[in-house]
């Protein structure tokens, strides 16, 4: 009869957690992951299923006994937190950029449940948002997200600590770039339609008499329409970009 040597077990229940808790905490956050159109159970099995995938990749003995090793599993949960919390400021870049020509367009009221975040959004930003996403999986964006957490594992040591705070501020700097981001991904439909309502002014200037508000409306709307169509060709560059930064960060913070 074989017997289970719990000296044997230990070490890889440590490392099994420790690989656990970072996807865990990127699972949290991250885009396509951590959507409530997942189901629960299914976020669960994939999260549990990449941990005994990455679980020998954890170099060295992980000690998760006692206070010191929940402070351990802590600080990796919040390892992948922010690491997901950096691409997901990329999609939300992105969703602003929908409601920004929605603005412009005069389509801010209408609004949609989003049920990725659970509350109410634009509707061309969650336009934009299941854009990007379908992108980012024809992309295999989920497949590099994965392949740099196993980078990660590769050469981190079995007591990494939490971020420092020159990660943090590095993340803070990144978020700051979100208007930016947001304004490159509109700022195509914006034009177009600023020179629209340069040309509704233009005309109230020479017709006073005329309801532009009755006229313009639909105009606008049907111009917007437009130009959301031709500005789509520029979409996929600028999530790239913005792509292309958050990979840069996120490789930083895992020391990969």
């Amino acid at each position: 009869m074989t017997t289970l040597d719990v000296a044997l077990l230990l070490p890889w229940l440590g490392r099994f957690l420790w690989a656990l808790a970072r996807v865990g905490g990127l699972f949290l956050l991250a885009p396509v992951f951590s959507s409530s159109v997942m189901l629960p159970r299914v976020r669960l099995s994939l999260a549990l299923l990449l941990a005994v995938i990455l679980a020998p990749l954890v170099p060295g003995t992980v000690d998760v006994v006692g206070i010191a090793g929940v402070v351990t599993l802590a600080e990796q949960v919040v390892i992948g937190a922010v690491v997901g919390f950096v691409l997901k400021l990329v999609f939300g870049a992105v969703q602003f950029g929908g409601d920004l020509v929605g603005q412009s367009m005069s389509l801010s009221f209408a609004q949609d449940v989003d049920p990725q975040a659970g509350g109410s959004t634009g509707v061309l930003g969650q336009f934009y948002l299941t854009l990007v996403s379908l992108i980012f999986l024809a992309m295999d964006g989920h497949l590099q997200l994965i392949e740099l957490l196993a980078d990660s594992f590769h050469g981190a040591a079995s007591h990494t600590a939490a971020i420092d705070p020159a990660g943090l501020h590095a993340v803070l700097a990144f978020g700051a770039q979100l208007f930016g981001g947001a304004v490159r991904v509109a700022l195509p439909a914006m034009t177009s339609l600023l020179v629209v309502n340069i040309g509704f002014a233009a005309i109230s200037r020479a017709a006073p008499a005329m309801n532009l508000f009755a006229v313009g409306f639909p105009i606008t709307v049907t111009l917007g329409f437009v130009a959301l169509w031709l500005s789509l060709r520029s979409l996929p560059g600028a999530f790239e970009a913005l792509q292309t930064q958050a990979w840069e960060l996120m490789r930083q913070l895992l020391g990969s």
